[in-house]
């Protein structure tokens, strides 16, 4: 049977389509008609009775622009995670939480997600830093956490150059930097985040200077996790040399509990984003 939408998230004038979510298969990227297949924006709007689009109009911007990026970069199997959240998606819109969902994404991607990087680059130092700020829920907090996430970044860059300079080694096995480079970047951008972070001022209406504090944290920390991941895969690169036909397999292959660890917080994230207050 169809589910119906509770009450608190049913769109104005909605009324229950004959869509089954268990019949529901949510595929990677955008599509031009539905029988074509739907990404979990385009199931929402389905679900909604809306016109077939990625944007549907009952679904907060800060929302939307997350879930078009998390179900994208989430595996296949992993995705499907995401349909038990397509009716609470509906009517979001408009009801005022995008700052509150702005201020969680940006302190998941300091506080979680960046730490993460840093300490698989040896930098757990800079990473407990991050972690043992205050819980970023407003521009104050914000501000604080900015030096602090700049330093981590700059150690980060430090180790990738340092890495990248060790020899040829490192070198030759650029291939398996760049993949698992590639992975931390997607992971650290799961979700949305630091665009949800950046938009958390401007959603509030406040001033200019507010939105460009969260947005600048934001973009600090993505660059801080981007540069710690690597470091990371430099230096196992480096340690696959003998190896350096296969040297991106076996990276990938260590930083898989890591990868897999930040898709499922950024799946949780994204959940308690859609109901912020009751976080």
């Amino acid at each position: 049977m169809p589910l119906p939408p509770p009450d608190h998230h049913r769109p104005k004038g909605h009324h229950p389509m004959s869509i089954d979510l268990t019949t529901i298969t949510l595929d990677k990227g955008g599509h031009a008609a539905r029988d074509e297949g739907v990404c979990l924006l385009e199931a929402v709007a389905w679900w909604a009775d809306e016109p077939h689009s990625d944007s549907p109009a009952c679904v907060s911007r800060v929302l939307a622009a997350g879930g078009r990026s998390l179900n994208d970069v989430l595996p296949r199997a992993r995705r499907q995670e995401l349909i038990p959240l397509i009716p609470q998606l509906a009517g979001t819109a408009g009801d005022g939480l995008d700052e509150q969902r702005g201020y969680l994404a940006l302190d998941w991607l300091i506080r979680t997600c960046t730490p993460t990087w840093l300490d698989l680059a040896g930098l757990s130092v800079e990473a407990q830093a991050l972690r043992d700020l205050r819980r970023i829920v407003d521009l104050a907090a914000a501000e604080v956490a900015g030096p602090v996430v700049r330093a981590g970044r700059e150690r980060a860059r430090a180790a990738w150059d340092a890495a990248w300079a060790a020899g040829d080694a490192a070198r030759a096995a650029g291939a398996a930097a760049g993949a698992a480079a590639r992975a931390a970047w997607d992971a650290a951008w799961a979700a949305g985040a630091a665009w949800a972070a950046g938009a958390a001022g401007a959603a509030a209406g406040a001033a200019g200077a507010a939105a460009g504090a969260a947005g600048a944290a934001a973009w600090a920390a993505g660059a801080a996790a981007w540069d710690a991941g690597a470091a990371w895969a430099a230096g196992a690169a480096a340690g696959d040399a003998a190896r350096a036909a296969g040297a991106a397999g076996a990276a990938g292959e260590r930083l898989a509990p890591t990868v897999d660890q930040l898709q499922q917080s950024a799946i949780d994230l994204y959940r308690r984003m859609i109901q912020p207050t009751e976080d």
